[in-house]
């Protein structure tokens, strides 16, 4: 399940945890302020629409852009809600040219508003050259972009007339950047990616142009391929990520990423780190396959990022990737590591999005799998370990069951009053054993509390650094039994 030798230090903090729980007898730590409420979706959000963007505005709407598999439109979505853009009515605000540029390959767009306007940048080839990829902009003065006029604004001045797409901008400091993905004359390389200030309106780049990555590493070549595309940007804790897409767009397709402190000259390569492994890939366990060509998002309450990405729901391709229209646009929270860097953990199984359960009086560890047995740890690795799918009771009556996000159709259960995470069996007493009412936080009515539902009165509770089912017939008890939904 997880590989023994490198958590030895993990349980040798544990230990000295443990002892220092002992030494405070009976003292309850109150919980920090709460780094983000749980927020859940339900995925896929929309079918055949690959390269996504999720664009929330000041005027409560959010609006959602992406490619068609007919790759001849631009499509426009908005919804006060990001599950609502499942629903929402779709407007086509812009048609593919019957002749020369503009005419094939209408790729990827991104919704932006700067300077009171709104701007799509996309990707498009010519009829009479359907690789001929160049990036261009659309601008519409509308409050509404669903109404009013999009004009073209041509295309951008990238540096060299060259296959190039992928665009979009980020402001850090008061500086607004452009940023793509090009093949560069001289490097043998499908594409890199460059980055450059925005010049005098936003569909013109000036001054030095940055090369920030190639794609050299084995994961960003696979497939036949030497890909970085689809450049897009989140800022936290004083830094700017940058991730991308990398090898082919079949179950290759990952995401890397780049990382610059924000007082940093970003136009200076040296500015920047490359992770030295994916960030987010394919995982065969929850059926997601080739994720990628991500943008970023808030949620409804702005206090979670959401990751927004394509992926398909199998592996196996028959033919061009590129012809095959079942890319699928997909929502998921991200989590922010203790050392300030963001975590994607694993593109999750379709249906309602994960949960932690963090610890009420403990509020840096979070309940776990270990070797399948539950445990509370901080700086949870691989964060999978620690996501758990609120579903429907495997008993019945009103209950839930908490489904392992790396480990489908395992759940949490209790056995000799122990929890552990376990394949579902089919048995009366397993799905009795993994099922628990859902009670209103016994130390706090603002977190959760999950009661046996074959064991009345007992509850999901942690003891030093392992999860068990007991009564809580005191504070620290009622505390060790309550947890925040992040």
């Amino acid at each position: 399940m997880n590989p023994a030798v490198p958590r030895w230090s993990a349980r040798a903090l544990a230990v000295v945890a443990v002892a220092a729980m002992t030494v405070l007898s009976g003292l309850v730590m109150m919980p920090a302020a709460q780094a983000s409420p749980a927020a859940q979706y339900t995925n896929p959000l929309a079918n055949q629409r690959a390269d996504p963007h999720i664009f929330k505005h000041t005027d409560g709407y959010y609006y959602f852009t992406a490619t068609a598999p007919e790759y001849d439109r631009i499509v426009l979505r908005r919804a006060t809600t990001i599950q609502g853009l499942a629903t929402a009515s779709e407007s086509v605000i812009w048609r593919k040219h019957s002749s020369g540029d503009m005419g094939a390959h209408i790729w990827a767009p991104e919704i932006h508003f700067i300077n009171g306007k709104w701007y799509v940048y996309f990707a498009a080839g010519r009829t009479d050259d359907i690789w001929h990829i160049r990036p261009f902009v659309l601008e519409n003065s509308s409050a509404n972009p669903l109404s009013g006029t999009w004009t073209e604004r041509g295309q951008v001045n990238v540096p060299w007339d060259t296959f190039s797409l992928d665009m979009s901008t980020f402001a850090v400091n008061g500086v607004r950047y452009l940023t793509w993905a090009q093949s560069e004359p001289g490097i043998s390389t499908n594409s890199n990616l460059y980055l450059a200030r925005m010049g005098a309106n936003p569909w013109q780049i000036t001054g030095a142009v940055a090369r920030l990555t190639v794609p050299t590493l084995a994961w960003e070549t696979r497939g036949g391929v030497k890909v970085a595309e689809g450049p897009t940007v989140i800022q936290r804790n004083g830094r700017v990520f940058l991730t991308y897409s990398a090898s082919a767009t079949d179950a290759n397709y990952c995401l890397g990423m780049l990382t610059a402190s924000a007082s940093a000259d970003l136009l200076n390569a040296s500015s920047w780190t490359k992770s030295a492994n994916p960030v987010f890939a394919t995982n065969a366990a929850t059926g997601q396959y080739g994720p990628g060509h991500n943008s970023f998002t808030v949620s409804e309450d702005g206090q979670s990022d959401i990751l927004v990405y394509h992926d398909r729901n199998y592996r196996d391709i028959t033919g061009d990737p590129l012809r095959d229209p079942n890319r699928r646009t997909r929502v998921q929270k991200v989590y922010w590591n203790s050392d300030g860097t963001p975590n994607f953990g694993i593109p999750v199984a379709d249906g309602v999005t994960p949960v932690r359960l963090k610890s009420y009086n403990y509020p840096d560890r979070f309940i776990r799998h270990w070797d399948y047995r539950a445990k509370v740890e901080a700086d949870v690795n691989p964060l999978a370990d620690s996501q758990f799918r609120v579903v429907a009771g495997l008993g019945g009556s009103g209950t839930v069951s908490l489904e392992s996000t790396n480990f489908p159709g395992y759940y949490l259960r209790h056995r000799n009053h122990e929890l552990w995470v376990e394949r579902n069996d089919g048995s009366a007493i397993f799905r009795a054993d993994a099922s628990f009412f859902r009670r209103a936080g016994l130390a706090s009515s603002s977190a959760v509390s999950f009661e046996s539902q074959n064991f009345p009165g007992e509850y999901i509770r942690h003891n030093g650094t392992t999860v068990n089912l007991t009564t809580a017939p005191d504070t620290v008890a009622r505390a060790d039994a309550t947890f925040i939904l992040e």
